[in-house]
């Protein structure tokens, strides 16, 4: 069942808005009652959700839901920092049918490009914009609407082969490792002719050209979001070395590492 567009109406929601936090090794947060529908996406580190004394794990690469009206806790990993995104939406009234809708969802889900997008626009919007800024409201809204028809397609699998999905899931999770295109393919259970062939079907990429995206991909979010250095990114994210990664960078963005980090920077001191 989706929560569909009728379940939330735009007029129902009072405030929403992203944010993007690291916290230390052995980092802790909470416990506290979640206020609003949520969604916490996690790039490294690890993150433990203790939701009314049930725990859930959760690691790189997936966006989990929260949902009003639970006690929640958050232990974050003992040996590295932990970076993670949210959205949260405030819908001071849920209405029964709605609240029945929100838990019928995973309470996990892969991080796609598209809510990672959304993300974005969130962070950069509400720079020069309030909590109840209309444009805010329709961001969350859509990112409320995106999560289930993303879960429709990762449970469902109709979209692509469910080896693609299960190859997918394997580089998110692993993408930071030493990968080889035999690691993804043992993963997804297949010969690596034929994942690469279903690949360039769905994907219009090979596995291993679109390992190396993704990495390009969560070393700019990186660069954009904390001031970690290259060197220490580049390692995070599976390069070898650093010269790599700006290689790759420069290929995939057109702007130099300190181009991309320098414009972030510019972009919050004019907020």
């Amino acid at each position: 069942m989706l929560l569909n567009q009728t379940a939330i109406p735009f007029d129902a929601i009072s405030a929403a808005a992203a944010g993007s936090i690291v916290y230390p090794p052995g980092g802790r947060f909470g416990p506290r009652i979640q206020q609003d529908i949520q969604l916490v996406m996690l790039y490294t580190g690890e993150m433990i959700v203790t939701i009314d004394g049930r725990e859930l794990r959760v690691q790189p690469g997936h966006v989990v839901l929260l949902k009003p009206g639970h006690e929640e806790s958050f232990v974050f990993s003992r040996t590295e920092e932990t970076w993670h995104r949210w959205i949260a939406v405030h819908v001071p009234r849920l209405e029964d049918e709605t609240r029945e809708r929100l838990f019928t969802l995973p309470e996990y889900l892969p991080l796609t490009e598209g809510m990672n997008r959304l993300t974005d626009l969130m962070l950069q919007m509400q720079r020069q914009a309030l909590p109840t800024d209309p444009v805010l409201l329709s961001l969350g809204l859509a990112a409320l609407h995106l999560y289930p028809n993303e879960s429709t397609q990762v449970l469902l699998q109709k979209e692509k082969h469910p080896a693609v999905y299960a190859a997918l899931s394997w580089i998110h999770e692993h993408y930071a490792e030493d990968v080889t295109l035999k690691d993804i393919s043992n993963h997804a259970c297949l010969s690596s002719e034929h994942l690469v062939r279903l690949f360039n079907q769905f994907e219009q990429t090979t596995p291993i050209h679109y390992l190396w995206q993704y990495r390009v991909d969560r070393s700019v979010e990186l660069l954009t979001n904390t001031g970690l250095n290259v060197t220490e990114i580049a390692h995070r994210c599976g390069f070898k070395t650093s010269h790599h990664l700006a290689r790759l960078i420069k290929q995939s963005t057109g702007r130099t590492a300190s181009e991309i980090r320098l414009l972030s920077w510019s972009g919050l001191r004019k907020a």
